[in-house]
């Protein structure tokens, strides 16, 4: 496929313009409409094919929970290995398209491996992540940096009431979630691990507090 192609889509997922806008500029590079449409279903994700661990596996068990993160009600995915057990827990953190069918497969994969995983919502304050995408990056767009990562701290300090899990807590983001990771590393010193799937990086001077902190 065309490199320019894969780009104008990069730009396009990761927020760089709207979804009209980049119709515009595929059907250019793809050579008119009918080509750009049926080059669609090929550049963007078919999540029913991309499932590794179904929901019914047996090897895991997966339910909608609500926590609290200071004062505010905050929803996510909570996957655990089905046989009992103390483990190591993980909150997941999806891109800016909100928690996704890919972002629970996650979760469920880390489950399978033997973690007690939570993917939070993040847009869940806002009434929870709607099924159009492009509706869920606009309202990630809207999300104070300071209240995510609250809400965050929140996924990690529920994570240690979890009776199946460990007490070891880590967290993993992907892209937009890679930013949430950096400052849940930065702000919670429970945080045992953080993973960051690229995203963007914390101010230098709240790095160097943390290091201080761990003095």
């Amino acid at each position: 496929m065309n490199q320019q192609i894969i780009d104008l889509y990069d730009r396009y997922t990761h927020g760089g313009m709207s979804r009209r806008t980049f119709f515009e500029r595929l059907a250019i590079l793809a050579g008119g409409t009918a080509a750009a449409t049926a080059m669609l279903p090929v550049l963007e994700n078919n999540y029913a094919r991309a499932d590794t661990v179904p929901e019914n596996d047996p090897r895991v068990k997966g339910e909608m929970v609500t926590f609290k993160a200071g004062q505010q009600d905050v929803s996510g995915y909570l996957v655990k290995p089905a046989a009992d057990g103390k483990y190591p827990a993980v909150v997941v953190v999806h891109e800016n398209r909100g928690l996704n069918p890919h972002i629970k497969d996650v979760a469920r994969r880390l489950a399978v491996a033997g973690n007690v995983a939570l993917a939070v919502d993040f847009l869940s304050p806002l009434g929870g992540t709607p099924a159009d995408q492009d509706k869920a990056r606009d309202m990630i767009g809207t999300l104070k940096p300071e209240d995510v990562t609250s809400w965050a701290q929140g996924a990690v300090a529920y994570l240690h009431t979890v009776p199946s899990s460990n007490g070891k807590v880590g967290a993993v983001g992907f892209c937009w979630g890679g930013g949430v990771i950096g400052r849940l590393a930065v702000a919670e010193p429970t945080l045992n691990a953080g993973v960051v799937y690229y995203g963007q990086q914390p101010p230098a001077e709240r790095r160097r507090t943390r290091k201080r902190r761990a003095r």
